[in-house]
């Protein structure tokens, strides 16, 4: 009866696993990895180490950041890592995570928003979402037959059964398996790492905050029970892993680990419950703190880096000492994988038994390959089941294994030193084979070879352990800096080069040499980096790979391919107390928010003040151009015709300049402008110029018809530090000046300020307004609104009285009807201080220094006209050459305004006593109505 029970039992069991079989086959093909997902209402962020003081567990004392968590309504606020090592100076990748703390708000929130809100109080280093990663594998062939005599050939592959016979691993040397969980009572599965501190009697007798972690811990739901779900396909993964790696040998059943007598640490990271979460990271934090000297990841994705992600990292592999191996991934694709593209990972691809690539996947940043199909190991279903697997998912743990066997040979070596001894001793003849041929240089430095790595004393390993890409002036290149440190035995004369494998660099010939370097020995070409030439077509943020060869005497070489940021789409104006980042497509302070790319706005080297900005431009309620937020998302209207990049300043300490269009209306249905826009930037560096930048705008009208009416103005979502959502926004009409200021933080202001280009224009914005012209963070920003915004003068001159909120405006000018193929300017200044007297003084001199050195046009170089004396008090005598035929003179305000105009001949005199002192624009005209202009100031 028995008999009968089982044998039905297995029957459902098959029918049950057949369409995960059928996945799992899929995934094991080209299909495409899984990418990270946000987890809602999770945020982590990183408070200023000077702010230590006031933070304990649960609460921090910063009245900034407190306000801030409660208009976000931000709850459970605790530290995420209590028991911390902080930083070793002698240690320069070391960090400090005793300050990242985690805080959960409703759903749905706009995490990017308050991740910018939190960044913009002045107190955090950064602030982050929280990612999910998935199982990078799934069982392939549940039905394997583990009495086969080859059924563990990968043992065989890597050579582990000599290597047992140098070592066999140590019982003191643990394997943290971050993963599904674990099935304590399989046959090979007991060699589990016991809290013997902290038996399970419901008191948490070592004082760790963790009550009765006796056997791991399930970091997801937050319990004592890392026990797998024995029927649920995935979550089997840990188990296979687990077998993998450290699996019971000489126990006369089944497998044996590649580890040996090493141990292992179950850590359960996915949730068996509605309130639990992803908890990868966390797990290497705990495994690191509970006696793990080695953590297998066989989880991942691709997508883009986290600096919180690289925090945990670093912390664990530097501060901690412990080596972190993890899975590179399961597709058919040459792709960087998280977290095994991290720096201070060991990143580990996956080998068919005949030691070709087969169909996974392959990168770069791959540092060696190791079997990873038919990988015989431990099953869940049963105490003594076993099943064959396939995935980069089993190659991990295998070179898991034997980074256990490396720290028991090697005790004295560090985590850096473990993951170069098992690069230096690989098997590079992989790369010899036909399969492989299309894959040199992306399978690491070859296969894993444990025997050669126990065995290997005189190892030599130099490593490229920072780069930096710095900007120069001249327009084509930029500079590379390197630090090198050698990790094993001492090499002698150093030679270090470069190769692009991009088509957009070229890199120079010239080598960075060091006589001698010694055990984990450092040095830097800082004082000569490498000149990097860059290509005329290369795109905007544009990622290329640098192969970067080191040789030695006695012939060491090896190779590390480094990835760099190429032509930034952006230059960043740091002449004076006011930072600008200036982007190649009409927007300032970033890319977009949401994309990274860019500096920020900010003021004596504080925090950003900006969310966002950017030009808009429009010219009925559906013709408008921008590439700031828009009705769903961010409107996309302009794209690069020139670059921006820093030019030969002429009349300020720096000058940049680029060229965006948008398209023909008739190209978008009518929902753009058509005009294209040349952007020019100008800073100073001497007193009293530091608080300002100068922004000038020539617009061309791009299609057939008159554009009228025309306005153009900056769109400008404060975020001023301490407190974003108590910010107040004012218009001083003496001035032309849009101003902002935070009630929270009275010693900071800034503001955009019209120089020229016709009567103001300006618009205060409440974000958080249901109601109102305009309200861009309630409901998008549509194109409706923004020319509502630009098209109303200056009616709405505050927003945030009295008690602040979260405040934008817009700040611009109603330009003149401009025929096809005519330009315009519209000339703006963006200021920061640390008073309203110190920026109006700014905004003073900003219209004064406009006046005297940025005439709006220039004149015609083949036509030379003389307008004298300037500044003047009364009379102004003008002279015009014949050749242009002068009929008639204009005199035109601050606002736009003709306040004069009379007849003109090759010599006329204006009396201007009449006129009150300032700017004015004096225009001369033709019959054939071509102009020459130039500014004028009239003194008291």
């Amino acid at each position: 009866m028995q008999l009968l029970l089982r044998a039905i039992r297995y029957f459902l069991l098959i029918c049950w696993l057949l369409p995960v079989m059928r996945v799992a086959a899929q995934q094991s093909g080209s299909a495409t990895s899984s990418a990270p997902t946000v987890q809602p209402g999770r945020l982590v962020f990183r408070l200023k180490p000077e702010l230590r003081h006031l933070a304990t567990a649960t609460a921090i004392a910063e009245p900034t950041l407190v306000t801030a968590l409660q208009r976000l309504g931000a709850t459970h606020l605790h530290q995420k890592f209590s028991h911390t090592l902080l930083p070793d100076p002698e240690k320069p990748e070391s960090v400090d995570i005793s300050l990242i703390y985690e805080i959960q708000l409703p759903t749905p929130t706009d995490l990017d928003r308050a991740r910018h809100l939190l960044q913009n109080t002045g107190s955090v280093l950064y602030a982050e979402p929280l990612y999910y990663y998935a199982p990078l594998s799934q069982p392939n062939d549940p039905l394997a037959d583990s009495t086969r005599a080859d059924g563990q050939y990968y043992l065989r592959n890597i050579r582990a059964y000599s290597a047992w016979d140098i070592t066999k691993g140590d019982t003191t040397v643990v394997i943290g398996i971050s993963d599904t969980g674990i099935r304590f009572d399989h046959q090979d599965l007991g060699q589990v790492k016991y809290n013997y501190a902290d038996p399970i009697d419901g008191i948490d007798n070592d004082n760790d905050g963790y009550v009765d972690n006796f056997r791991g811990w399930d970091l997801a739901d937050n319990d004592n029970n890392p026990y797998v779900d024995a029927l649920l396909g995935p979550k089997k993964h840990g188990v296979l892993v687990t077998g993998i790696a450290a699996g019971t040998p000489d126990n006369a059943k089944g497998i044996a680990g590649v580890g040996y007598k090493c141990r292992y640490l179950p850590l359960k990271i996915y949730p068996s419950t509605a309130q639990g979460a992803f908890a990868g990271y966390e797990s290497m934090v705990y495994a690191a703190e509970h006696g793990c000297q080695v953590i297998n990841l066989s989880w991942g994705g691709p997508g883009n880096r986290s600096q919180f992600e690289q925090d945990i990292i670093s912390y664990v592999a530097v501060n901690r000492d412990v080596v972190i191996v993890a899975a590179a991934g399961n597709t058919n694709l040459e792709e960087d994988v998280y977290p095994a593209s991290y720096d201070h990972v060991l990143s580990v691809a996956g080998l068919k038994a005949d030691n070709t690539k087969g169909t996974l996947t392959y990168s770069r940043r791959v540092d060696l390959c190791a079997p990873g199909t038919d990988i015989l190991t431990a099953w869940g279903d049963y105490i003594d089941g076993y099943t064959a697997v396939m995935g980069s998912s089993y190659a991990s743990p295998i070179a898991a294994g034997v980074a256990a066997l490396v720290r028991s040979r090697f005790p004295t070596y560090s985590a850096a030193q473990v993951l170069a001894q098992l690069r230096a001793t690989t098997n590079p003849d992989i790369y010899t084979l036909p399969g492989n041929a299309a894959y040199i240089g992306k399978l690491g430095t070859g296969r894993l070879d444990a025997y050669r790595a126990v065995l290997t004393t005189d190892a030599r390993a130099v490593r490229v352990v920072r780069n930096q890409v710095l900007r120069t002036n001249t327009v084509g290149q930029q500079e590379l800096e390197i630090e090198v440190q050698n990790l094993l035995q001492p090499v002698t004369n150093l030679q270090v080069s470069l190769t692009s494998l991009s088509p957009y660099l070229t890199t120079p010939a010239a080598v960075f040499g060091v006589a001698a370097l010694p055990t984990l020995g450092r040095a830097t070409n800082i004082d000569r980096p490498f000149r990097l030439t860059i290509a005329a077509n290369t795109p905007l943020n544009a990622k290329a790979l640098i192969e970067c060869r080191l040789t030695a005497d006695n012939g060491y070489q090896a190779t590390q391919y480094l990835t760099v940021v190429l032509n930034p789409g952006y230059v960043v104006l740091n002449a004076n107390d006011l930072q600008l980042t200036l982007a190649s497509q009409g927007t300032l302070g970033y890319d977009n928010p949401a994309s990274g790319i860019g500096e920020g706005v900010t003021y004596r080297q504080g925090s950003s003040l900006l969310y966002e900005g950017g030009l808009v431009v429009a010219t009925s309620p559906t013709r408008v151009s921008s590439q700031v937020r828009g009705a769903k998302g961010t409107d996309q209207d302009f794209y690069m015709q020139s670059q921006t990049l820093f030019s030969r300043p002429v009349r300020a300490t720096q000058e940049a300049q680029g060229v965006f269009q948008d398209s023909l209306p008739s190209a978008t249905r009518n929902r753009t402008v058509g005009v294209r826009v040349h952007q020019h930037a100008y800073a100073w560096a001497a007193a009293p110029a530091r608080n300002y930048v100068v922004l000038q705008y020539r617009l061309t009208n791009m299609t057939p018809d008159t554009l009228k009416p025309l306005y153009a103005g900056l769109f400008m979502d404060w975020d001023l530090p301490r407190d974003a959502a108590r910010n107040v926004a004012l218009w001083d009409a003496s001035r032309s000046l849009g101003y902002v200021y935070s009630v929270a933080t009275p010693d900071l202001y800034a503001g955009v300020q019209v120089l020229d280009g016709g009567a103001p224009a300006y618009y205060a914005i409440n974000n958080a307004a249901t109601t109102g012209l305009v309200a861009p963070a309630a409901e998008g920003f549509s194109r409706a609104e923004k020319y509502a915004g630009l098209s109303n003068g200056t009616t709405y001159a505050s927003a945030g009285l009295p008690y602040g909120a979260d405040i934008s405006q817009l700040v611009g000018a109603t330009l003149r009807a401009l025929p096809p193929g005519d330009s315009t300017t519209l000339t703006l200044a963006v200021l920061g201080a640390s008073s309203l007297p110190e920026l109006q003084a700014a905004a003073d001199d900003a219209r004064q220094r406009f006046a005297q050195v940025l005439p709006t046009r220039l004149a015609s170089p083949s036509i030379t006209w003389q307008v004298y004396p300037n500044p003047t008090t009364g009379k102004l005598h003008i002279e015009v050459p014949p050749t242009f035929s002068p009929v008639g003179i204009r005199l035109f305000n601050q606002a736009g305004a003709v306040v004069l105009q009379q007849a003109a001949t090759t010599r006329t005199v204006l009396d201007l006593h009449p006129y009150p002192a300032g700017l004015y624009l004096l225009q001369a005209y033709s019959a054939n109505g071509s102009t020459l202009s130039q500014r004028i100031v009239v003194q008291p």
